[in-house]
């Protein structure tokens, strides 16, 4: 193996697992995140519609 070749796997090597728990992190909070905001919208639309039904019946 070349010499250069070694010593950059050499130093990247050992960050290898923070950089996946890094990733982990960040795609388990942006799974989160998205669940949060789709719960919020379908209450959203659940009032939205109630509010639909009340104008009908008073017009």
């Amino acid at each position: 193996m070349d010499p250069v070749l070694k010593e950059i796997y050499s130093l990247v090597l050992p960050a290898a697992p923070y950089v996946l728990a890094a990733y982990g992190i960040l795609w388990i909070g942006l799974f989160g995140y998205v669940t949060v905001v789709l719960r919020r919208l379908g209450k959203i639309e659940a009032e939205l519609r109630i509010v639909e039904e009340a104008l009908a019946r008073r017009a």
